[in-house]
């Protein structure tokens, strides 16, 4: 493997590692209603799971309250009932059209669970690219056994490697410091 392929992989999968954490950290409730809070839930229709997106619109056109518009009203029901089930802590209004979720305000014992809860996925990325630096690392050494790389090329390679590092690791942690602010702001 050349020393392109080898950095090429460790970015992309760095980059992964950054997107999960961004998905997670946008289901972690803020005092403000986003549709984001609401984006991993899975409904019951059609006999299948169906990811809540597929079957409404959700958007959140007041701070304190989430809209879900379902495309086909004969589903509402079954929205409702995993809004119920989901373990969320909302308790979905239905006027047989639309559904409102309203949003209450976090309490400051609540806020701080949350901001453990951030602080715990930001570390889980950060192992993450650090489990993809070492892969890579082993990857260079591999490729210098190999014959493919010079000692000197492979020492470059590792440096790089280790530039990649640092940068996805700011990453996770800028984006951890936004979204705690997010949370203790409202």
């Amino acid at each position: 493997m050349s020393s392109d392929e080898i950095l090429m992989d460790v970015e992309e999968r760095m980059e992964k590692a950054i997107g999960v954490l961004k998905h997670s950290l946008s289901g972690i409730r803020t005092g403000r209603a986003n549709p984001g809070l609401v984006d991993t839930l899975r409904v019951e229709a059609y006999g299948s799971q169906v990811p809540i997106k597929q079957l409404a619109s959700v958007s959140a056109p007041q701070s304190q309250q989430i809209v879900i518009r379902p495309y086909d009203a004969g589903t509402i029901k079954d929205i409702e009932k995993a809004i119920q089930t989901s373990g969320l802590g909302f308790n979905p209004q239905s006027d047989g059209r639309i559904i409102r979720l309203n949003v209450p305000p976090l309490s400051t014992d609540v806020r701080r669970k949350m901001v453990a809860r951030i602080k715990e996925l930001t570390e889980e990325a950060r192992v993450a690219v650090r489990n993809v630096r070492r892969d890579g690392n082993k990857m260079a050494d591999q490729a210098e056994k190999d014959k493919e790389l010079s000692e000197d090329d492979r020492d470059k390679l590792k440096e790089e490697i280790q530039e990649f590092t640092k940068q996805y690791e700011g990453q996770a942690g800028d984006l951890a410091r936004a979204r705690e602010t997010d949370v203790m702001d409202e």
